[in-house]
């Protein structure tokens, strides 16, 4: 029985935990922009269709001015909804292409990790996110911050990006995100969110490695 191939669309958005992520998108890293390090990423994969960037209107011509360059298969919808950003470019969404979300500040997540997040919606799951095992030991504590227990972490994992969707399961996420009933798959160490002068640090480090790899 043939496959039909399932073309693949990435919208990234700042996942907002504090007011200054969206600033963080622009912090440099080996000299370029976080957000330009991930749109890069995202599109040295072969079979990517198009790169949607929801940008923050107080951002929107900074995050243009960090992607130069990459207009032919990246578009910037200036406000930070993934719906919105979704109608703007609906028209041009042809066939039935995964839909991933990939969060603006996971720049050096690797190209296979989010094939593997692709590849796994394509042989059915519609829902996909990439996660790591909880290393650290987690205590529960009670109002007065006094330790009461400890949580079983063997069930317990850290949550990363890309996530991957069908059609139908993107737009349920994106008019009301959560993340139950996903499937998971491995993620990896270098995809960690960069948002401190320690993660800069090892960003520069992850990116400084990637071109000495180019120039072997």
């Amino acid at each position: 029985m043939s496959t039909v191939h399932m073309s693949t669309i990435v919208f990234v958005t700042v996942v907002r935990h504090h007011a200054s992520d969206a600033e963080l998108a622009l912090a440099p890293v080996n000299g370029e922009a976080l957000l330009t390090h991930t749109v890069r990423g995202l599109l040295a994969l072969p079979d990517l269709d198009l790169v949607v960037v929801a940008a923050p209107e107080r951002c929107a011509d900074l995050f243009s001015a960090a992607l130069s360059g990459f207009e032919e298969r990246c578009r910037i919808v200036p406000g930070s909804s993934l719906k919105h950003a979704f109608d703007t470019v609906e028209k041009e969404i042809t066939g039935n292409p995964v839909f991933l979300v990939h969060d603006a500040l996971r720049a050096f997540t690797p190209p296979d990790t989010v094939r593997a997040v692709a590849d796994a919606v394509r042989a059915g799951s519609p829902f996909v996110i990439p996660v790591l095992p909880m290393a650290d030991t987690v205590k529960v504590t009670d109002a007065a911050k006094v330790i009461t227990g400890t949580e079983d972490r063997a069930y317990l994992r850290t949550a990363q990006t890309p996530l991957g969707f069908t059609r139908e399961t993107f737009l349920s996420y994106a008019g009301k995100p959560s993340l139950d009933g996903a499937h998971t798959i491995a993620g990896h160490p270098d995809a960690m969110r960069v948002t401190n002068s320690f993660e800069l640090k090892l960003a520069e480090a992850i990116a400084r490695a990637g071109e000495a790899e180019e120039t072997l």
